[in-house]
């Protein structure tokens, strides 16, 4: 009960302190079209597993709930059961909460609803996410050695620079839009890594598109469920209105 409690108030607050943190920042729009793609968000599980399950644990999401995009159990042993016994443990991690303040400053949080606590009025909570994982830059000032566009003196470090590469970030001036300017961070890829741009930006989006699933496992599903009943009440309408006329005939 307890670690439900701290997991609400983390959503509920996540936000607030991203903001907090990093102030107003223009989000990148993520590849909605990922979200529904059962091969991208088998991929995207993958990155999790192998990048992001070493520290952040995602306590609410089974691995069996993978069953819902294609996986059976064999494969989601063979391929992602690496922290776990079976496929309908949940997605735990080995490192404890003293440990994760002790090397980065604060435990790192559970993500299993960060695509959904993250939503702000700027943008989608995987708009954040997008933006996020591909904005890390170079920054020594900071004991990791990185910093983020979207999280200012983010304590996290970039897990995924091999694959991405390193970026450095300049202060620039540009225009407000009403005749002043205003300072910008402009990011660039000063040392690239083992993908493209365009192939990190992919793999990234495939990683979004599992966290937007693992927060919410029965989107798609209650989604056909409502466009069935839909479908049921038009033809429900249909048959009444037939009935009222059949009724009503004779008096008009």
């Amino acid at each position: 009960m307890k670690q439900l409690k701290n997991l609400f108030l983390g959503a509920l607050f996540a936000p607030l302190v991203a903001m907090a943190a990093g102030g107003h920042v223009q989000l990148d729009r993520a590849p909605t079209e990922k979200f529904r793609d059962a091969l991208a968000i088998q991929r995207g599980a993958q990155m999790f597993v192998n990048y992001c399950l070493n520290c952040h644990s995602a306590s609410y999401m089974r691995y069996n709930r993978l069953n819902d995009v294609g996986l059976t159990d064999e494969q989601i042993k063979d391929n992602l059961l690496f922290a776990a016994d079976k496929v309908g443990e949940t997605m735990r991690v080995g490192m404890t909460r003293a440990d994760g303040i002790k090397w980065f400053g604060a435990a790192p949080p559970d993500l299993s609803v960060v695509a959904r606590s993250r939503a702000s009025g700027d943008g989608s909570g995987a708009d954040w996410l997008y933006t996020y994982l591909r904005g890390f830059y170079r920054d020594d000032a900071r004991p990791t050695g990185w910093n983020n566009t979207a999280f200012a003196n983010v304590g996290m470090p970039h897990v995924l620079y091999e694959l991405q590469g390193e970026q450095t970030a300049r202060h620039v001036k540009v225009s407000d839009g009403h005749g002043g300017e205003v300072d910008s961070l402009q990011i660039e890829l000063t040392k690239p890594g083992k993908l493209s741009k365009s192939e990190y930006d992919s793999a990234i989006g495939d990683l979004v598109a599992y966290l937007v699933f693992m927060a919410e496992p029965g989107a798609e599903k209650r989604r056909q469920t409502g466009l069935l009943v839909i479908l049921g009440l038009s033809v429900l309408l249909t048959l009444a209105y037939l009935l009222k006329r059949e009724y009503w005939k004779d008096v008009h």
